[in-house]
């Protein structure tokens, strides 16, 4: 019999023909496809940034229809109950949720709570690692670098900061770029302040003020489970890439509006040409704190180096993005296709090391 295997997804929705906004230099205009442009007629104008356009959930599907037997769960207000009826073998989640800095961890512990098994990191884990806060104190006490930070949650804050600059700024509860700009380099304490009032007031949330890194920047994608986990090819950044005048920064403009199918952004190099000693230390440093974090099946790590060309971890991604596109640029295919794994193997790879976790079976060899 089959393998049962729930889909749990949030579907973008496209935005209205009038709700995109205009070209500005902080969020220029991109032209397809307007799911991905920023939105005025919302209370954050990236608010579904994080969701997946139909694309990428049909490429899932597909991807997995040829390990088990699919049922879609849309993440959504029926989702607990679709779940009790339907009661797959286990769920394979890519669903963001919408508010809440715990929104991630809301399908797997839906999951968990019905006593049905969950493909990817535990809610804890999911919950701590959008919490970019708590994620770098949990990296800090165990050892992994990290640049110095402080939370924001007034603009007193921002005024009292004690770091030397520039510093580096972004939402404490945010992924994929939301939130994060070229007015998230501040150089001066005025552009400082006045950043973070309006992050605060954009996002509701606290604002993470850390330490610049100044060095190339790397993300690495990691397939794997306790001393099994490993990295992919590492993906670097070329800046120099981005349009003239932007500051080195991948932030919401290069993600989702400078870089577009029609015309995508040549920032990625993979695998990276760096020095292996280099090399070596950016990957010891992602399966750090993939490790410290508990992380489960698969997760992206950001990371960047420091003046001095250390490796300091920004961030983990750990339901990240999987846009089926080559024209997308999204990294973790993308590493995966430097390592000689097309999209749906990459898919079936992932479903397989989560069954193998789960069940202590081989999800490839049942269908072999």
């Amino acid at each position: 019999m089959a393998v049962r295997i729930g889909l749990a997804f949030n579907l973008k929705p496209d935005a209205p023909a009038n709700a995109a906004a205009g070209a500005t230099p902080d969020s220029p205009s991109s032209d397809d496809p307007n799911s991905r442009a920023l939105r005025d007629d919302l209370p954050q104008p990236d608010l579904y940034a994080e969701w997946d356009e139909p694309a990428t959930i049909d490429a899932v599907e597909r991807a997995l229809s040829t390990v088990g037997q699919v049922y879609r769960l849309e993440a959504n207000a029926s989702f607990p109950s679709r779940l009790a009826l339907i009661r797959p073998d286990f769920v394979f989640n890519i669903a963001e949720g919408l508010y809440g800095p715990n929104r991630e961890g809301h399908v797997p512990a839906i999951c968990e709570f019905l006593g049905v098994p969950c493909h990817a990191s535990d809610p804890l884990t999911l919950g701590l690692a959008l919490d970019k806060r708590r994620a770098k104190e949990v990296m800090s006490y165990h050892g992994v670098p990290t640049a110095p930070f402080v939370l924001a949650k007034s603009p007193a804050d921002a005024r009292n900061v004690q770091l030397p600059f520039p510093l580096f700024i972004k939402p404490a509860f945010e992924g994929s770029g939301k939130g994060v700009s070229v007015r998230s380099l501040c150089k001066t304490r005025s552009q400082l302040v006045k950043q973070v009032s309006k992050l605060l007031a954009t996002y509701a949330e606290p604002v993470l003020i850390e330490t610049y890194l100044a060095g190339p920047e790397f993300t690495v994608a990691v397939l794997g489970n306790g001393d099994e986990a490993r990295c992919l090819p590492i993906v670097g950044m070329d800046f120099e890439t981005l349009p003239k005048g932007a500051p080195p920064i991948y932030g919401y403009e290069a993600k989702w509006l400078w870089d577009s199918p029609s015309h995508p952004l040549e920032i990625f190099d993979c695998p990276a040409r760096i020095p292996e000693a280099l090399a070596e230390d950016v990957r010891a440093a992602a399966l750090a704190a993939y490790h410290a974090l508990d992380c489960r099946d698969w997760c992206r790590i950001d990371i960047r180096c420091d003046a001095a060309n250390r490796p300091m971890v920004v961030e983990l991604n750990p339901l990240p993005g999987i846009l089926p596109d080559p024209r997308d640029n999204s990294c973790f295919p993308k590493a995966a296709r430097a390592a000689g794994m097309g999209y749906d193997e990459l898919i079936r790879t992932v479903a397989d090391i989560a069954w193998r976790r789960i069940s202590g079976r081989s999800l490839l060899a049942e269908v072999a």
